[in-house]
């Protein structure tokens, strides 16, 4: 599983991008045949609180799944990324079962 992470209108600490490898990183618990993962980070109008944005794209065999999330933090944004993309890869490989 590939992960790409950007981080869009700032530089993305060290500290943040290993929280993101490794939050991520579980989804593969979720579905094995995660190809490819990419992470943008974005900071939506700094003054506001409100205002880190991290969305995930996730590509899976026949598809990609998509979600985004805005909280205080990039951690927090992250942590509901990834509990929302957990979710979509459960109905996706129930999906894939049922045919």
């Amino acid at each position: 599983m590939e992960i790409k992470i950007q981080s869009i209108h700032f530089d993305a600490t060290e500290k943040l991008q290993a929280f993101i490898d490794k939050k991520v990183a579980k989804l593969e618990k979720t579905f094995e045949d995660i190809q490819k993962v990419e992470v943008q980070c974005k900071v939506v109008k700094p003054a506001t609180a409100q205002n880190k944005e991290v969305s995930i794209t996730v590509t899976v065999p026949g598809s990609k799944l998509f979600v985004e999330k805005i909280a205080d933090t990039f951690e927090e944004s992250t942590d509901l990324c990834v509990d929302s993309m957990k979710v979509q890869l459960q109905k996706y490989k129930e999906k894939l079962r049922k045919h």
